[in-house]
């Protein structure tokens, strides 16, 4: 009986002690609950403060921003929808840090060309931070920034005579792809594969001074990384590694593949320049390594100076980096998009066979006797729009922009596919229509809401990387992709513009030329 009891006192003990504990937690979990809720609503008040200094925009929440609103992606639909709402500039928060969203040709000029000095700043994701170290020209800034890009600007208006001309070795390359074209007699193919082999090996050329086999291991190889560290950063790989740095770096995923691939491209730089060095002559520049190894002698004195081996070797993988894929893209539209209007295509071609003889070369110079053609040339860049959202800014200098204050240190996004389909500069926008770069005596004429890469300062590299691209090599390769052929293109508008570059790099479906009827479906 006394064991009983004892036993019974025990039992009550232990439940008393049980409530007690069980009574503590739950007063830690309500103090941490507590806790957490008021901090979470200061960082609200706090956000709320914040964003009366900026643009108007949706109300952000605390830690995420408006990353819930954009489905955590960063679509142009979604930057257009905003548009309707907030007007042509608004702030959007990507988690706890504003981008000030630029839309229509009116905003974008104002921030980027008419304060191009103010917001010429470009802001360095941590993935990007650890690919490309702060070096070479696409994403640094400030002093190194001018060195670079004023050596790269002078390198490429050197490229204007001569064999080693650009002009020459685009030319070269096309009749390398032309021969491959030919080769097909009239069987469906897959042209993105020669493509891309005859842009990079143009920009081999150029960088290297000489071009590679299509066999070549080591430049099949590089097409893989160039892809590769393209597409990346829209994956969600890419926004974990942006997230969490630390922690990627010891998690395996195709981000560590990237990151082997950019060491393989960095060696190939490496050899190549070990191998100018061995043959170099500093009065008489090759290539771009060549000139780049004259810059590094020249200013070898100068404590001030930023050209060294690193810095070379970046620029030249920028060049590879910016120039491969997005060239390759564009022409693949520029065929595709004379599959599904053979009649613009006849003009084109009546143009080409008036001004030229059978057998003579297209030159950039003769952009000014094809106004036609060069218009049909600028409105593919224009419709296509591969780029859709433009690379961010940020501002170096406090500004103003369409009269809101901008701060130093902001974030400034151009939405460059609002001004290439800005009804207020386009007389149908949605449509594909090369008058919209034609007078009405059929001369050609510029928009400057054209902005198919960039605007400002960067606006003016690309087009100089671009320039003698989009004029020599489409009218070379139109006559194997010509009518009769009865192509239907099914456009559906949207997608972000990395899908769309992978649809166009990953699939384009067989193209047919003359002697074959067909369909062709895309969608876009």
């Amino acid at each position: 009986m006394q064991l009983q009891h004892s036993f019974q006192r025990e039992c009550a003990q232990a439940e008393r002690k049980l409530i007690t504990q069980h009574g503590e937690m739950l007063g830690i979990t309500e103090v941490s609950v507590t806790l957490i809720v008021f901090l979470l609503i200061v960082q609200f008040l706090k956000l709320q403060w914040t964003r009366r200094q900026l643009p108007p925009g949706p109300t952000p929440l605390p830690i995420i921003g408006n990353l819930w609103l954009l489905d955590f992606k960063l679509q142009r639909e979604d930057l257009l929808k905003l548009t309707n709402i907030y007007g042509n500039i608004y702030t959007l928060w990507m988690g706890q840090t504003p981008v000030i969203v630029l839309n229509g040709y009116k905003a974008i000029k104002d921030g980027l060309i008419s304060h191009s000095q103010e917001i010429s700043g470009r802001p360095l994701t941590p993935f990007y931070r650890d690919l490309m170290g702060e070096k070479g020209i696409f994403l640094t800034s400030g002093h190194t920034w001018n060195q670079q890009r004023r050596l790269g600007m002078t390198f490429l208006k050197s490229l204007g005579l001569g064999k080693k001309s650009l002009e020459h070795r685009i030319q070269e390359e096309t009749r390398h792809l032309v021969e491959v074209f030919a080769s097909q007699k009239g069987k469906p193919f897959d042209p993105h594969t020669h493509i891309v082999h005859a842009v990079a090996n143009v920009i081999c050329a150029v960088v290297f001074g000489h071009r590679f086999s299509s066999e070549d291991d080591s430049f099949n190889r590089l097409i893989k990384a160039i892809y590769f560290v393209i597409f990346l950063q829209a994956t969600n790989w890419g926004r974990m590694y942006d997230a969490f740095p630390w922690l990627m770096h010891y998690i395996p995923g195709p981000h560590q593949t990237v990151f082997a691939y950019n060491d393989f491209m960095h060696n190939l730089v490496k050899n190549e320049g070990r191998g100018h060095e061995a043959r170099w002559k500093e009065d008489d520049p090759q290539d771009l390594i060549d000139f780049y190894l004259a810059q590094i002698a020249k200013t070898k004195d100068d404590p001030t100076s930023t050209f060294n081996e690193d810095n070379m070797v970046q620029t030249v993988v920028d060049l590879l980096l910016g120039g491969t894929e997005t060239t390759t893209i564009t022409l693949c539209w520029a065929l595709l998009y004379m599959l599904q209007y053979p009649d613009i295509q006849e003009k084109v071609q009546k143009e080409l066979e008036t001004v030229l003889e059978p057998s003579q070369l297209i030159h950039y110079e003769d952009r000014k006797k094809l106004p036609y053609t060069n218009a049909v040339i600028h409105e593919i860049l224009r419709y296509s729009n591969i780029t859709a959202v433009g690379a961010p800014r940020q501002c170096v200098k406090d500004t103003t922009v369409l009269g809101f204050p901008i701060e130093k240190g902001t974030i400034v996004l151009p939405n460059l596919h609002s001004a290439v389909y800005d009804s207020e500069h386009w007389e149908t926008p949605w449509k594909f229509n090369p008058s919209h770069f034609l007078d009405s005596d059929g001369n050609f004429v510029n928009n400057e809401a054209f902005l198919p890469f960039s605007a400002g300062t960067e606006r003016g590299k690309q087009g100089l990387v671009w320039k003698e691209w989009k004029f020599l090599l489409p009218p070379a390769l139109w006559p194997f992709f010509q009518h009769p052929c009865s192509c239907t293109v099914s456009h559906s508008p949207g997608g972000s513009s990395s899908q769309r570059a992978a649809s166009v790099g990953g699939g384009f479906i067989s193209l047919l030329n003359t002697r074959q009827k067909g369909k062709v479906v895309y969608k876009r």
